[in-house]
């Protein structure tokens, strides 16, 4: 008989999550071709439309709401001669992201076998292959983000530069692992031995060779896309990718309490001198940039990430379900040493507060997109709210268990710096 152990060294952990989204896959294929309701993401058509646009020889931009780098048209170009080719590439990038997290795993010094159990959470979770085989490019974050925590701590400096320069160009959000990193690159953990020297300043030894070629370099590569993209595409490039984001007012499929505001807004016609919209980004900002870094990033810089990332999408103006594998694909690093495994109570608790507030706020959206029921207010703003103070609360636990760790506790083995 075969035991669950066996299941979970590294073969058979991707073999299992390679069929999964394969039927998955499969399954989509069939859907769409029987049922009236698609297993296809919208955002998918919207892809591999605006390929279809650049194939012809046009600006992915001219497909209306593409909002997106056109590295991700030129890359689903192969979709206009095999429309299901992204779904693989997104599910591909599934994969690569576990492989790397099973890298970062072993770094802490772990046996296969609990290294398979925590990158099962990724790998084996049916919501993660659902999403990536419905089309959506989350997946590619996932290897961006985990590729980039493992460039830094394996010390690779201008590898970790330059995939940070490529995850912010590729999607915005990225941007906020630069404070945590800069802060957790201090002398103990880069290897370094340095000597007293009263003579230099602080912000002399702060802005140490390896901050800055991570800043030099990552700047370079973010700009050198940007520039490049600028010069085919023009400021259309500038304003989907970029500009839309900090005035944008989705209401539909959004989790955030800002719902109903947003909603209100797109429906009055007039141009108020502060737009909430624009100031939501204050406190989000705050907690995922500066507080949460400063915090925990010299403890641990993936428990850092993963609170950064989980307060970035609960505070944000427009949260929705393909949002959650932006902090999901730390969990594997987070849970080893949290209190939600430490304390099941806690952790069950956890879990069945997000997915029942979730389900509420579902129930909600269901009767106003499917039956025409106006749920705007009360139900769907108490259910977005509801939603919100479970985030709220969760987000205080790894918060205070990242506090809780003792400095370098978690530290991974000493490597070669780059």
């Amino acid at each position: 008989m075969i035991s669950l152990s066996s299941l979970l060294r590294p073969a058979p952990l991707f073999i299992i999550a390679t069929l999964l989204r394969l039927i998955l896959l499969f399954y989509g294929l069939w859907q769409d071709a029987h049922s009236a309701l698609k297993y296809t993401d919208i955002d998918y058509l919207v892809f591999t439309d605006a390929s279809r646009f650049l194939a012809a020889g046009e600006s992915p931009y001219a497909r209306d709401t593409y909002r997106y780098t056109p590295l991700l048209a030129w890359l689903l170009l192969p979709a206009n001669h095999f429309s299901a080719f992204g779904k693989l590439v997104f599910a591909a990038a599934d994969l690569l992201a576990g492989w790397l997290m099973v890298r970062v795993l072993r770094q802490r010094g772990m046996s296969d076998t609990r290294i398979g159990a925590f990158a099962s959470i990724w790998l084996w979770n049916p919501m993660v292959a659902t999403i990536s085989t419905r089309g959506s490019s989350e997946g590619l974050l996932g290897v961006l983000t985990m590729g980039l925590l493992w460039a830094v701590e394996r010390r690779r400096i201008t590898l970790a530069a330059v995939i940070l320069g490529l995850a912010v160009h590729f999607k915005i959000y990225p941007f906020i692992y630069a404070p945590a990193i800069v802060w957790w690159m201090d002398a103990e953990r880069l290897g370094k031995t340095v000597k007293p020297d009263k003579s230099s300043s602080m912000i002399m030894k702060f802005l140490s060779p390896e901050r800055i070629k991570l800043a030099v370099v990552s700047l370079a590569t973010f700009a050198g896309l940007n520039i490049l993209m600028y010069s085919f595409y023009g400021m259309p490039f500038l304003t989907h990718t970029y500009f839309h984001h900090v005035s944008r007012i989705d209401h539909r499929h959004n989790f955030s309490p800002y719902n109903t505001l947003l909603y209100l807004v797109s429906a009055v016609p007039s141009e108020p001198s502060i737009r909430i919209e624009s100031l939501a980004f204050l406190p989000q900002l705050l907690l995922s940039c500066v507080l949460i870094p400063l915090a925990l990033a010299k403890r641990d810089l993936a428990t850092s990430m993963m609170a950064q990332t989980f307060a970035f999408v609960t505070f944000n103006k427009v949260c929705t379900s393909q949002y959650f594998l932006w902090y999901m694909v730390f969990l594997p690093l987070y849970l080893p040493y949290s209190s939600l495994l430490r304390n099941p109570r806690l952790g069950v608790t956890a879990l069945l507060l997000w997915v029942v507030s979730q389900a509420a706020w579902l129930q909600q959206a269901y009767q106003l997109e499917f039956l025409g029921l106006s749920t705007f207010f009360p139900g769907l703003w108490i259910a977005s709210l509801g939603f919100f103070l479970v985030n709220c609360w969760i987000l205080g636990i790894i918060i205070s268990d990242g506090a809780q760790q003792p400095r370098g506790e978690l530290s991974v083995k000493k490597v070669h710096k780059e």
